[in-house]
C-alpha cells in the first residue's frame, strides 16, 4: 500500500523526464498528435545526430561540465573554510559579520547583474569563462553553502579539537586533519547544491557570452531553431535529455551524502 501511494504519488515528477525522452525519439511530426502516445511508434536517433550539426553542441557540454566542477570545487574550499571560521574561531564582530554575509542569501542574482556586468568590462572578461566561475565562488551563491558548512562544524564536539592541540596540531591543521574528514555529509549537500545550480545556470551566461563555442548548456538549448527562427522540437529535446543525464547520474551518486549532510546541518525539513 506505501509502495503504491508512492508509486502514484511520483508519475507527476517523473512523466515530464519521461515525455522528454520518448518524445526525443519521435520524429518532429508525432511529438505533438493527437491522441498522444507513451512510446514512439519507431524509435529513431536523428535528433540527437542532428545536435552537433546545429551547434558546437560537444564544445558546450565541456564548457558547462569543467565550469560546473571548477564552481563546486572552488566553493567547497571557500565555504568550508568560511564556516569553520565563523564556527570554532572567536573573532571580533563575528556574529555580526556573519549577519551580513546571510543578507546575501535576500539579494536576487537579477539585482547585481548590471553591476557585475560593468566590472567584468573594466577587467576585460567578457566573453570569457571566468564571471561563471568567480561569481559564484566568492559572491552571493556561495553563502548558502558557508550557512550549511558553518552549522556542521558546530555540532562537532569541541573535545575533539582539544585532543588534537594537545597533539601539537595548529588551528589550520585541526581544519584540515579533524575537521574536514568528518565533514563528508555537508561536503556532499553542498557539492549537490553547488553543482545543480552551476549547472542550470542561464542568466549569467545569456548576459557575460556572446560566441556559440563558449555558450553553456542551457543558453545552448534556446538557439536550437530552423531557418526560420521557429524551435526544433525534436533537435531540442534530445538536447535537454542529454543536458539532464550528468545531473541525474551526480544526484544518484552523491544522494547518500545529500540526505546525511542536511540532517547534520539541522535544515533537513
Amino acid at each position: 500500500m506505501v509502495y503504491g501511494t508512492l508509486a502514484l504519488l511520483s508519475v507527476p515528477f517523473l512523466f515530464p523526464t519521461w515525455w522528454m525522452v520518448t518524445a526525443s525519439l519521435k520524429p518532429a511530426n508525432e511529438i505533438f498528435a493527437f491522441p498522444p502516445s507513451l512510446l514512439p511508434d519507431s524509435p529513431r536517433l536523428d535528433a540527437y545526430q542532428r545536435v552537433f550539426e546545429v551547434q558546437p553542441f560537444a564544445a558546450q557540454y565541456l564548457n558547462s561540465m569543467y565550469i560546473a566542477l571548477v564552481v563546486t570545487l572552488g566553493t567547497l574550499a571557500v565555504s568550508s573554510l568560511a564556516g569553520y571560521a565563523f564556527a570554532r574561531i572567536r573573532f571580533p564582530g563575528q556574529n555580526a559579520l556573519f549577519l551580513v554575509v546571510l543578507i546575501g542569501l535576500l539579494i536576487p542574482s537579477e539585482v547585481t547583474i548590471v553591476p557585475l556586468f560593468q566590472m567584468f568590462n573594466e577587467w576585460g572578461m567578457i566573453d570569457t569563462h571566468w564571471p561563471l566561475i568567480l561569481v559564484p565562488i566568492l559572491g552571493a551563491p556561495s553563502v548558502l553553502a558557508t550557512l550549511i558548512m558553518r552549522q556542521f562544524f558546530i555540532a562537532i564536539p569541541r573535545e575533539l579539537e582539544e585532543a588534537a592541540r594537545l597533539d601539537g596540531l595548529g588551528q589550520f591543521a585541526v581544519y584540515r586533519r579533524i575537521a574536514m574528514p568528518l565533514a563528508r555529509p555537508a561536503l556532499g549537500a553542498v557539492a549537490i547544491f553547488t553543482f545543480l545550480h552551476s549547472w542550470n545556470l542561464y542568466l549569467e551566461p545569456i548576459v557575460f557570452l556572446s560566441t556559440p563555442d563558449k555558450f553553456t548548456l542551457p543558453q545552448a538549448l534556446t538557439h536550437f531553431v530552423d531557418a526560420y527562427g521557429g524551435p526544433m522540437w525534436d533537435v531540442q529535446l534530445a538536447a535537454a535529455s542529454m543536458t539532464a543525464l550528468p545531473v541525474l547520474v551526480f544526484f544518484i551518486v552523491m544522494q547518500r551524502q545529500f540526505v546525511e549532510g542536511l540532517a547534520h546541518t539541522g535544515l533537513k525539513g
